[in-house]
């Protein structure tokens, strides 16, 4: 079965992320997942295959923005190879502004339409390329063909999202679990927030009068109440904090921690998910070794293969060995 297009070029921008030389084209061909799929028994054939194949994903590369470098490889002697230079196209950090972060919000709701699906595609590809934690569909919730089962109803999301941008309480109706019989409650929101492939909102529970995290798919019938500015957010609020500590309260951990070495300035979403944090270094490299508590060994795989070579497993050995045998069905190598 072809490896379908997106994922094939996801998997040459990772090697050639990764790697410290120039790779030749042969070697993309035999090591990168999605080029050796349905070879032609005539090699003469499948080498015009590949090299159109091969010119069309650069070319796409390059339209993207992801500057391809070219060199001698030291594979083989003159042969021509490739690379992408990281510090040369790295982001600096992302700080988004709450209008900003809300229309990023809107539009992760509509991922799934067919109108926009291609570019969506191509947008995550981009910003994975350049380093940023960008979730999947399958992280997201998104499900093809139909609504996100964890974002909810698109007039859910709108009528949070204004009430938050106009500070004004909402009153809507909530179900605590899929079987639950549905509550009205009364809620002064201050953010809506992802976590963990899920979204929340986050805010002051006035007939509870405490704090309180609700899952938008469990959410209907939001309206606002009260007038425009009666909602004020203490200082010093951490939307992503409360949220972590709802849900992993509710989770629960399966006992297991986690550590993992993560490079200086880098992993913002292992950082934000750690315990504990201490200085260290790995190989030379300055940076830090981060404590996670293990709710999902399949969840903390993903978050380190996310950031690439700027997190290495160190504990524990199963950990490490998901995170091993994922890259090597990603860039089919046997190591």
């Amino acid at each position: 079965m072809a490896t379908p297009k997106v994922e094939r070029l996801l998997n040459l921008v990772i090697c050639l992320l990764w790697t410290r030389e120039y790779v030749t084209a042969d070697y993309i061909r035999r090591n990168v997942a999605g080029y050796s799929d349905g070879g032609h028994a005539d090699k003469k054939q499948s080498d015009e295959a590949f090299n159109r194949m091969f010119e069309r994903d650069k070319n796409e590369l390059r339209d993207l923005g992801i500057p391809l470098v070219i060199g001698r490889s030291p594979m083989v002697a003159g042969a021509e190879g490739y690379r992408i230079d990281r510090d040369s196209y790295e982001l600096p950090e992302i700080s988004l502004e709450s209008d900003e972060a809300a229309a990023i919000a809107m539009a992760a709701a509509l991922w799934d339409t067919p109108e926009v699906s291609t570019l969506s595609q191509t947008a995550i590809l981009k910003l994975r390329a350049a380093g940023l934690d960008v979730r999947s569909e399958d992280d997201l919730g998104i499900t093809s063909g139909g609504t996100s089962r964890s974002l909810g109803p698109e007039e859910v999301i709108a009528g949070l999202l204004g009430a938050v941008q106009a500070n004004r309480a909402v009153e809507f109706t909530h179900r605590a679990s899929a079987t639950a019989a549905p509550t009205t409650r009364r809620v002064e929101p201050w953010g809506v927030v992802s976590h963990r492939g899920r979204w929340y909102v986050v805010g002051h529970d006035r007939d509870r009068d405490a704090t309180r995290t609700f899952r938008l798919s469990r959410i209907s019938s939001v309206t606002a109440v009260g007038a425009a500015g009666a909602v004020v957010v203490p200082p010093g609020t951490d939307l992503q904090r409360i949220v972590a500590t709802a849900v992993d309260s509710a989770a629960g951990s399966d006992g297991r921690m986690a550590r993992i070495w993560v490079a200086a300035d880098r992993a913002v979403g292992l950082r934000r998910a750690a315990t504990t944090t201490e200085p260290g270094e790995f190989d030379g490299e300055p940076g830090d070794v981060l404590t996670l508590d293990i709710h999902s060994l399949t969840t903390v795989a993903r978050m380190v293969l996310g950031v690439g070579r700027d997190a290495v497993v160190l504990d524990p050995p199963e950990l490490r060995e998901l995170v091993v045998a994922s890259l090597d069905r990603l860039i089919g190598v046997t190591v």
